[in-house]
This record gives C-alpha cells, structure tokens and sequence, in this order.
C-alpha cells in the first residue's frame, strides 16, 4: 500500500484477531484506518461505523432460542440492523494530520481524544 500511495485502508473481520499489529502498521506508514469494529477504533484505528454488534449478538440469540424451541427457521422473519455505531479517534485523526469535521464529531457514539 505504501508502493501505491495509499492514504487508508479499510479492514474486514477477517483481520479482528490481529488488531493491534493492523493498527500498528497503519501507524508506521501513516494511514487512516478504518474498521466496522470498535476495538480497532479504540487500539488506535481512525473510525469504526456498524451495526452495534451487542445488539445484534443479543437478536441472534432470541433466535436460537426460538429454533431450539421448535420454530422453523424458514418461518422466522429476516431482520436487519437498526442501531448502528460510530466511533471517531482524534489522537489518531490529530498523528495522521486529519481535522474531524464538528457535524461528524456531533454524529459519533463515542469520541476518542
């Protein structure tokens, strides 16, 4: 990435388990990483948007429940996310030179300084 110039990266969960190495080497060649995992946001990352996961882990096991239960799980409605979170570090935005914009800021679940 650095051969090509890049200015971010974007992670997938792929990478969860290796956070603080991704985190690091996102550090040493100044880029802005972004994640849909708070964690990363908060070892350093730039900014995390998702779905809030404990709210989604907590609707997958209403639905475990409801299979062990008995119901089919054709029969069960297929639901999508409605709470979404989003996480802004301004020590990292401060290192890479970045200025958060203050609506972005007034949007942000959680604010990292």
């Amino acid at each position: 990435m650095s051969k090509a110039n890049a200015q971010a990266v974007v992670i997938q969960p792929l990478f969860q388990p290796h956070t603080r190495k991704v985190v690091e080497l996102a550090g040493k060649h100044h880029l802005a990483l972004m994640s849909s995992y708070r964690d990363t946001t908060q070892a350093g990352g730039l900014i995390s948007y998702s779905a809030d996961h404990e709210t989604y882990f907590q609707r997958a096991a209403i639905y475990v429940d409801k299979i062990l239960k008995g119901a089919k799980p054709g029969d069960l409605p297929i639901e999508q996310p409605n709470k979404f979170e989003l996480v802004i570090n301004l020590k990292t935005a401060k290192a890479l030179g970045l200025t958060i914009p203050p609506s972005l800021l007034l949007r942000a679940d959680q604010v990292i300084e």
